[in-house]
């Protein structure tokens, strides 16, 4: 938590920007990384970044502590951010970008496939995301953004042995996914 987080956040939502800006500057990066874990792009994690925050600021009149960290409203809005992103994202390929990439894509398969799968961040990332959202959700909170189970289960609006067992189910799954990508734990 922020020192004088609570007097900055009314600072905020009085339109204070340099109280907004100093929020910002404190919770950018871990959001960022939030994001970042569960999109496949780092743009679309920058922009989705920039939406959350301007989200919250338009909103921040309407922030109301609970005792938690402001952290937890950034991360409620992430989360639906992303869960937008991908209900709304439709692929577009032209069929000439196909036959002029086809190529790339025959390199480029050929170079991963002779790639040593070790515990790359790329390999992690698409791990979890073939967990469900809110595996993924519990994982990267727990362990990438370090916030305690009050914290998650306040952002997820479940209870605290809820997101344990998310957690433990989370960690068997991530296991079984990566064994059997022919990496071991």
């Amino acid at each position: 938590m922020l020192e004088g987080e609570e007097n900055l956040i009314k600072g905020a939502s009085r339109g204070n920007t340099n109280d907004f800006d100093t929020l910002y500057s404190h919770y950018v990066a871990p959001i960022y990384r939030f994001i970042y874990m569960k999109v496949t792009h780092r743009q679309e994690a920058e922009d989705l970044t920039h939406e959350v925050f301007l989200s919250a600021w338009q909103n921040i009149t309407r922030y109301k502590s609970r005792g938690l960290p402001f952290s937890s409203w950034l991360y409620q809005i992430a989360r639906n951010r992303v869960i937008d992103h991908y209900r709304l994202r439709k692929p577009n390929v032209g069929l000439d970008s196909i036959e002029s990439n086809a190529e790339l894509v025959k390199i480029q398969s050929s170079v991963e496939s002779e790639l040593d799968h070790n515990f790359s961040l790329e390999a992690i990332k698409s791990a979890i995301r073939k967990l469900t959202l809110n595996q993924q959700d519990v994982l990267i909170m727990k362990f990438m953004e370090d916030l305690s189970s009050q914290e998650i289960a306040a952002t997820l609006k479940k209870s605290e042995g809820a997101i344990r067992l998310i957690q433990h189910r989370a960690i068997n799954e991530l296991k079984k996914i990566l064994n059997e990508g022919g990496n071991n734990l």
